[in-house]
């Protein structure tokens, strides 16, 4: 019986030595199965809060077009387009909301027929502008040209005055060039002399610019990339792609592209749009997005600006429109984040070093917001 009770005393001992060990809160044993006693916890929660980062990495790879003039649009692209869904897909967004896109990759990937053709299914007045260093404002804006016979000066706007603007090659011109850009990009109107003049709706600038030449070109002013709603890298055909581009080289071609949305329609799809229900909760989704970017990171220099915030908004709202919904979701907002904030943020000298671009970055720092 004794020996019972020595036995028993001990084992009561030895409890009490591990309680008093663990329970001490500075104790990185007590901590760690703290943590693991939380994590068991939390794991028979409903997962719904957890992110899904595949929907940014597909981003606008596919998208069902419910509304049927959206639908046929891009059925008629295809026609004379093969593949390049990204950019048909960005541009028809675009579009929606009335915005600007700058269209990045390497020459001779049907960038500038895409957005040429374009202008040609949906009946607006198209200017192209082929940006070179010899180029002045003048050249894109006009200006005040003295009349001989009236002896007074005239005010003549040249390209400017059109809905789609082709900015081909835009990093090959000035800076001052480039900047000519700005009033129209943003305010839908220029300033010549000492008159103003609006600039006809929809107002589209649509931007193209090649990464791998670096002698003669001029990077983009950082107030001017931030003016472009969407930012959309182009990549190669694949081979079943490239095969079809070869086979309709053989076809004629040569047919007159018609006009299949007017402008009017253009117009009632914007007001569309803007009917759209965006719930605070998908708000504050889109703030914490953005403000996650300003945070100090080991990899960003400067963060969005709130008109990245407000972009993701509406470009969110379009993406709803085509898939036949009259509300936002988080989905909606996360295929559109790449193309929204990737030129929006600026990356450092270590990032560069480490050889990272934006989209990497980016999805690093999203997989941690939470959608609620």
């Amino acid at each position: 019986m004794r020996t019972i009770i020595i036995l028993l005393a001990i084992v009561l001992l030895i409890v009490f030595v591990v309680l008093f060990f663990f329970m001490k809160e500075e104790n990185q044993n007590f901590r760690y199965f703290l943590n693991i006693f939380k994590k068991k916890h939390h794991s028979s929660e409903p997962s719904h809060h957890k992110i899904d980062t595949k929907f940014f990495e597909e981003w606008l790879t596919s998208v069902d077009f419910d509304n049927k003039d959206l639908k046929h649009l891009k059925e008629q692209i295809h026609n004379h387009i093969v593949g390049m869904d990204e950019l048909i897909n960005a541009i028809i967004i675009n579009i929606l909301c009335w915005g600007h896109v700058l269209v990045e990759w390497f020459p001779g990937l049907a960038k500038t027929k895409t957005i040429h053709i374009f202008a040609q299914l949906l009946g607006l007045d198209f200017k192209r502008i082929q940006f070179t260093p010899d180029l002045l404002p003048a050249d894109i804006l006009g200006g005040e040209i003295y009349n001989s016979t009236s002896k007074s000066f005239d005010t003549k706007l040249w390209p400017i005055m059109a809905n789609i603007i082709l900015a081909d090659e835009i990093n090959r011109a000035t800076p001052k060039v480039q900047s000519a850009l700005l009033e129209a990009m943003q305010e839908q109107q220029v300033t010549i002399g000492w008159m103003t003049h609006k600039l006809p709706e929809p107002f589209l600038v649509l931007a193209t610019q090649n990464p791998i030449e670096q002698e003669w070109t001029y990077p983009l002013p950082e107030a001017q990339i931030d003016r472009f709603l969407f930012k959309v890298l182009v990549n190669y055909p694949n081979l079943a792609q490239e095969k079809m581009i070869l086979d309709t080289m053989e076809k004629d071609r040569h047919h007159e592209i018609k006009s299949i949305i007017s402008q009017n329609q253009l117009i009632e799809l914007k007001k569309e749009v803007e009917k759209i229900a965006i719930s605070d909760e998908i708000k504050n989704y889109i703030t914490r997005l953005t403000s996650i970017t300003r945070k100090e990171h080991e990899h960003i220099l400067y963060g969005t600006s709130p008109r990245g915030s407000i972009g993701l908004m509406i470009t969110s709202k379009a993406l709803a429109f085509c898939s036949g919904r009259n509300y936002v979701t988080h989905e909606d907002v996360q295929r559109v984040a790449l193309p929204v904030l990737r030129h929006r943020i600026i990356l450092n000298y270590q990032a560069r070093l480490a050889g990272l671009n934006e989209d990497q970055v980016i999805l690093e720092l999203f997989e941690g917001v939470n959608l609620m």
